[in-house]
């Protein structure tokens, strides 16, 4: 047997061995998968008393499953006062306008359109869940050509299309524009976007998405801000509930993310997380220091410690001034008159005092923070210097 043919069979060993271990990982994974689902159900009471507080489950939750969809659409506006888009610089908006007209037995590919009462915009919405054929949903609408307002125009009907390619709703109405703009030979003055507008109810459902409410008795949550002691909250205080409500524990918590509900058979799944929802609780949050260097601002969470620290902060002013002045030449020179300038540099420096700043509680910190008298600029400089030394005993996030 020659090389070549050795080598191929060892390739092709190779591969079914590949095959083989990959069908096995798959499988097991489905394995698991199952095994998780249909796991023994161990409930555990915990502390509900204090995990009880003031924000609802409803308001820091979501029920797996239930999600909304978007909606994407190409269409026309038109009825605009010449402030459409332009067909030469836009022609795809001429094209679609061509189209129309077709499909209403106007032919027009002969001549070129010259008004500018028509724009091309993309329509986009949000298909909220379980949401049923015939009802309205709210629209967006925004300009892709050179259109300079939306101001006044009326959509023309347009499908709206999902992720998997069909229509869920159709599209047409009047936009309401917020936004303005005005101009003359010499100025133009614009508020707010006018080529983007909103059709209120301008959406009508065609179609449902598929699927149901989750009816086989297992339905889970999952937290908007995950953490495994607000998870651990959430299922003292539910199962607490439970057990004085159904006389059963209904809630195991997974991760950080996902608690796991066993609905009771005589409850509605509606009902069932209607009541648990309206339960209140303390949700937790890490230690956080949000940073926007942009607008100088500044977020300090209920749990900042700071070490112990000693800190100077010098503010440097630098002023530079321009003040023109005028060379004359003597009389009867040949000297020519110029303009000069001279140039005055000031520089200041205020504060350079040490001040200790340190604290176990959120108003000890601000407290610290505002004795050393800074703008949000240094107090941005200062917290980024704490972190790098060590001393803050939290999350430094700049944005």
């Amino acid at each position: 047997m020659s090389v070549l043919k050795i080598a191929r069979a060892v390739c092709a060993l190779l591969f079914l061995v590949q095959t083989a271990n990959a069908a096995d990982m798959i499988a097991s994974r489905d394995v698991r998968a199952e095994r998780s689902f249909n796991e023994p159900f161990h409930p555990v009471r915990g502390d509900p008393a204090s995990a009880r507080g003031t924000v609802r489950i409803k308001d820091i939750t979501s029920v797996r499953g239930v999600r909304s969809n978007q909606l994407v659409g190409y269409g026309l506006v038109v009825g605009l006062q010449g402030t459409g888009d332009s067909m030469r610089n836009s022609p795809f908006t001429e094209q679609s306008l061509q189209s129309m007209l077709d499909r209403m037995g106007v032919n027009i590919r002969s001549q070129n359109s010259r008004g500018k009462n028509v724009a091309a915009v993309t329509v986009t919405a949000e298909l909220p869940a379980f949401i049923g054929t015939g009802e309205k949903i709210d629209v967006t609408v925004s300009s892709l050509g050179d259109a300079a307002s939306l101001m006044g125009g009326t959509l023309v009907m347009t499908p709206l299309y999902g992720a998997d390619g069909e229509i869920y709703a159709v599209a047409q109405g009047s936009v309401a524009v917020s936004g303005f703009t005005s101009e003359g030979d010499s100025e133009k003055l614009t508020q707010g976007v006018p080529t983007s507008g909103r059709i209120a109810n301008g959406a009508l459902v065609e179609r449902e998405v598929p699927g149901s409410f989750n009816d086989s008795g297992r339905l889970s949550l999952e937290l908007f801000n995950p953490d495994f002691k607000t998870a651990i909250r959430v299922v003292d205080v539910i199962n607490d509930f439970a057990v004085k409500r159904w006389g059963i524990a209904v809630a195991q918590e997974e991760d950080l993310r996902t608690i796991h509900l066993h609905r009771p058979k005589k409850v509605s799944p509606v009902r069932f997380l209607a009541e648990i929802g309206e339960l209140r609780i303390a949700p937790d949050q890490p230690a956080r220091v949000v940073i926007d260097e942009r607008t100088g601002t500044v977020v300090i969470g209920k749990d900042v410690q700071i070490s112990t620290v000693a800190l100077t902060q010098g503010n440097l002013t630098v002023r530079v001034s321009e003040l023109p002045s005028v060379s004359q030449p003597p009389p009867l020179s040949d000297g020519q008159t110029v303009v000069t300038s001279e140039t005055l540099v000031q520089a200041q420096q205020d504060g350079g005092n040490f001040a200790f700043v340190g604290g176990a509680d959120l108003e000890t910190v601000v407290r610290g923070l505002n004795r050393i008298g800074l703008k949000p600029t240094g107090i941005i400089a200062i917290l980024q210097a704490i972190k790098t030394a060590g001393a803050l005993q939290a999350e430094l996030v700049v944005q």
